[in-house]
């Protein structure tokens, strides 16, 4: 049985009766059609909340609580006053980016999502306030709920001083020049493989899978990168068992985060797909011991997790072979199914406009034999075409949520007090109508000279994340990106969308990382 029906099976039912009881003592009703998200796509999403407990219907207590909080003067419905429960319903049928999304339609840009959750949509000044490299606002314990894991990740870790020490081990590693140096040529190859690939496919069966052959190259490129050796997986054409278990481990982390006691739960589960999403860490860690031996046999760079060795050396600070571990694993997590998945939405936003299609391919018909990826970030419009694909397709486009510094801090206007959990979504941000011209429609033209992005747009463009904690990979991610379609749509010129391709298919879901709901995108080769 798949993953998403046994967390419906397991938590939904529960979470339902009690959001009814919640709104028979309440009163209260979700906001009305008028209210809810509507787009030209369905988003699904996990993210975050530190209030992880299922709270109970309204008491007395509670309801007292309700009426002399400080957050009561922040606009929202009644049942977020009293109670978690619609949250976290939204939370296990994986529609809680929608459910917020609604409520900023309904309540404006900050709006009380729980009892104790803030979430702050297109306020700039609010925005920048929380994630600007001088905030003070910290990041919540959601994180360290992420995973399993014995050790904290640069990802995971809380702690702004641990934070910025590792990060800065990273620095060298993940920089765009030693990246190019290092290992654009293994980039490059992994991305010619895998439209290799597709044509092979396309040609023998009719149709190729791009979303297969692109998860296959992120995730052997994260390999190579980050153990120092390919997964193989482009050579296979299939998933090892590794990767399949860290996929449902993923899923697992998203909603573990947010509920552990349905992580408590599968963990126990006599079923196969629940163990491996919630009982896996030993079995994901133990394969980054890989990292290790071949950072200590390889040299310095014979792999990024080396290079970061080889750092903290150079600087006195203490990485053993368990924070490699975690790092190395971590970076699986945090670059296969993100890149992937942004290459497929990408790919399907091309696919689906033939006059902007052409026009790339005529871009890209003018590159040398042998370009780079210094070459690629040249052209106009492959980088407009990747800037929209982050905007609207950006691969976590959830919440991140922060914690209200000591001493409580005034939002929009809004007093929040210390501790209150504080997030923004980028799912939200990113299709402001007052931020974004048509900001529904897949427009990569705005990115060109001559359009004019406004400047709260600039300010809470987040597809990376925003701040000092935003993501690392930043500058591996547009090389992948660049060099796939790149070579996709000069190679397979003409390609087009199969006709088992629907909207539908292209739903987006969301666990913690957006994916189709099709879980493919199929493409015929031009003249077959």
């Amino acid at each position: 049985m798949a993953l998403s029906p046994l967390l419906a099976l397991a938590a939904g039912v529960a979470l339902t009766i009690a959001v009814w009881l919640v709104q028979v003592c309440t009163k209260t009703h979700p906001p009305s059609k008028s209210t809810t998200a509507t787009t030209t796509t369905t988003t699904t999403t996990t993210t975050a909340t530190n209030n992880t407990n299922i709270s109970r219907p309204p008491s007395i207590q509670t309801i007292f609580h309700a009426l002399t909080s400080p957050l009561r003067q922040i606009p929202g419905p009644l049942s977020s006053r009293l109670t978690n429960l619609p949250l976290k319903q939204a939370v296990t049928s994986g529609r809680r980016i929608f459910h917020i999304d609604a409520l900023h339609k309904a309540y404006g840009p900050i709006v009380r999502i729980s009892p104790t959750e803030v979430a702050v949509g297109g306020d700039v000044a609010a925005f920048r306030q929380i994630h600007g490299v001088q905030s003070k606002f910290a990041k919540d314990l959601w994180y360290e709920k992420l995973t399993n894991f014995p050790r904290l990740s640069v990802f995971t870790m809380r702690d702004a001083r641990q934070h910025a020490a590792r990060r800065r081990l990273f620095a060298r590693a993940f920089g765009k020049g030693f990246l190019r140096e290092r290992w654009e040529g293994a980039v490059r190859e992994k991305c010619e493989v895998a439209v290799g690939k597709i044509r092979e496919e396309g040609l023998e069966k009719g149709v190729a899978d791009l979303m297969k052959w692109w998860t296959f190259m992120a995730t052997d490129v994260v390999g190579v990168l980050g153990f120092g050796e390919s997964f193989g997986m482009l050579e296979a054409g299939r998933r090892t068992e590794y990767i399949r278990v860290l996929e449902a481990a993923l899923v697992g982390n998203g909603v573990g985060a947010e509920l552990p006691w349905v992580r408590a739960i599968g963990a126990r589960v006599p079923v196969r797909a629940l163990r491996e999403a919630f009982n896996s860490s030993e079995y994901i860690l133990a394969y980054g011991t890989k990292a290790v031996e071949n950072a200590r046999t390889g040299g310095r760079d014979s792999n990024l997790m080396a290079t970061i060795m080889a750092e903290a050396e150079k600087g006195g600070s203490r990485v053993d072979e368990m924070d490699v571990r975690t790092e190395s694993t971590s970076l699986i997590f945090a670059g296969s199914g993100t890149t992937a998945n942004t290459l497929t939405f990408l790919s399907y936003a091309v696919l689906s406009q033939p006059a902007l299609q052409q026009a790339l391919e005529q871009e890209l018909a003018m590159l040398h034999e042998g370009f780079s990826d210094a070459d690629l970030e040249q052209l106009p419009l492959l980088n407009a075409i990747i800037n929209e694909t982050l905007r609207l397709y950006c691969a976590v486009p959830g919440s991140l949520p922060r914690v209200a510094p000591p001493g409580g801090v005034t939002l929009g206007g809004y007093f929040i007090p210390e501790g209150t959990t504080v997030s923004t979504q980028a799912y939200t941000l990113h299709r402001d109508e007052n931020l974004w011209d048509n900001a529904q429609e897949f427009d990569p033209y705005r990115w060109l000279p001559g359009r004019e992005i406004s400047p709260g747009a600039k300010a809470t463009f987040c597809a990376f994340g925003a701040g000092a904690t935003s993501c690392l990979g930043i500058n591996l991610a547009w090389m992948e990106l660049r060099f796939g379609t790149a070579m996709l749509f000069r190679e397979c010129r003409g390609l087009r969308l199969a006709d088992s391709m629907t909207p539908e298919k292209m739903e987006l879901e969301n666990y913690f990382v957006i994916t189709p709901k099709g879980k493919a995108l199929e493409v015929v080769l031009k003249g077959e």
